[in-house]
């Protein structure tokens, strides 16, 4: 079977990554480029690709469309269950009032031998244009099995934020897309930031990096550095705009077309949408067929909100589960059950967090010059627009949750075999 083939050359160190071909590909992109990751991210491409069996695949592509129905429901938005969407502000517009779908969903994946395990749901998920220029340049080394990824990722991409426009603005020219986090130059994933800007570029739209204090509210719309912006690919991890009002009222208002934006965090990334999604009855109620019903079971462990008053269970069972802050990013404030002290978990108590039963994340080795193998965990992560994927990639590493300080770790090509 394609899982036993799949283990057996995820156990093989022979199964590695073209190392000189990557460093090619991203001295390709200029000696600065290159020294940044080199300097700066050390482990942001893994040593070896990962392999996945094709049943894998389909059970992960089930699980999508299955979510992707689900939060089209009529009555998805307002559940009748205090956890979801309905707790927003009101001013939040988690209605129709955007259009734009928000660009680089991203689903990720446990993999183990109970099969595949939605673990979370992000809007503006990282790595996506990282992991393009892994597989280019990879795409002449022979090993086995296929990647995953559409053809012209390039293509794909800018045609993604060309459909956000449109469905906001028509057929109006694309002119100036800002690029905007908190003090990009210091985030971890700036090289991306880049290789997004300089795609933009080649096609002829201006893409400043900035950060959200650069830019200025003005009666005919907002400017970066005296350029007026006609769409904001977000990368702040400040999900509902709370602490950025200028280009939240810029949003709301309409003078920009914002991606991904706060109804598209309220819908699907907020981590209380996860006990929607594994409620069989409220699922049932809403009208979603029994067959998403039946993957979403399968495929999403299951998740519950976290009430004060249900204390003295949840102690007992915490080991079963692992507690995440449900506004939460990048496993910030996240806990394995059996790590749990007291302290947290009064802490946990207070609210705002919810517990999902632990779906182990798989392992694959990987083998450094002049040391014994080491067994990584890995999680999946499938890169989603308007329920198509686009590219699917692993991210290796060790520790309770993923990062990029593993050796050997980070970003790693996803290959899947039958």
């Amino acid at each position: 079977m394609s899982i036993e083939l799949a283990a057996g050359l995820n156990n093989d160190c022979r199964m590695a990554t073209d190392r000189p071909a990557l460093e090619r590909e991203l001295f390709g992109q200029g000696e600065v480029f290159f020294r940044r990751i080199t300097e700066h991210c050390p482990h942001l491409f893994a040593a070896a690709p990962l392999f996945v069996a094709a049943s894998q695949l389909e059970q992960m592509r089930g699980v999508i469309a299955a979510v992707e129905r689900a939060i089209k429901l009529p009555g998805w938005r307002f559940p009748p269950m205090p956890s979801n969407v309905q707790t927003f502000s009101p001013d939040i517009p988690v209605n129709e009032r955007n259009h734009a779908k928000g660009v680089f969903m991203g689903y990720d994946f446990h993999l183990n031998n109970s099969g595949a395990h939605l673990i979370e749901i992000n809007t503006n998920a990282g790595g996506a244009f990282l992991n393009g220029l892994l597989l280019c340049s990879q795409r002449d080394v022979p090993l086995p099995g296929t990647a995953v990824a559409l053809d012209n990722l390039e293509q794909v991409f800018l045609g993604m934020f060309g459909n956000e426009w449109r469905m906001e603005r028509g057929d109006a020219p694309l002119q100036t897309v800002a690029i905007v986090d908190e003090n990009p130059e210091a985030q971890y994933l700036y090289p991306e930031f880049l290789l997004a800007q300089r795609m933009f570029e080649r096609a002829g739209v201006a893409a400043p990096i900035a950060d959200p204090g650069e830019l200025e509210a003005r009666p005919d719309g907002l400017y970066c550095r005296e350029q007026k912006v006609d769409l904001v690919y977000n990368r702040l991890t400040d999900f509902m705009l709370e602490q950025h009002p200028a280009l939240r009222s810029a949003s709301l208002s309409g003078q920009i077309v914002l991606t991904p934006h706060p109804a598209c965090y309220a819908r699907y990334a907020d981590k209380r949408n996860l006990a929607a999604l594994t409620d069989a009855g409220l699922l049932r109620g809403l009208g979603l067929a029994e067959s998403d019903i039946a993957a979403l079971q399968a495929g999403v462990p299951e998740t519950r909100s976290v009430r004060e008053q249900d204390a003295g269970p949840w102690w007992q069972q915490r080991k079963q589960w692992f507690f995440k802050p449900a506004s939460g990013f990048g496993s910030k404030g996240a806990y394995r059950g059996d790590k749990l002290t007291r302290r947290v978990f009064e802490e946990i108590l207070q609210g705002g967090y919810v517990a999902q039963k632990l779906a182990a994340p798989g392992e694959r080795t990987v083998c450094l010059e002049g040391e014994e193998p080491v067994p990584l965990k890995f999680d999946v992560r499938c890169y989603v627009y308007c329920g198509q994927i686009q590219v699917v990639a692993a991210r290796l590493y060790q520790g309770q949750t993923t990062n990029f300080r593993t050796r050997g770790g980070g970003f790693a090509q996803v290959r899947i075999v039958v």
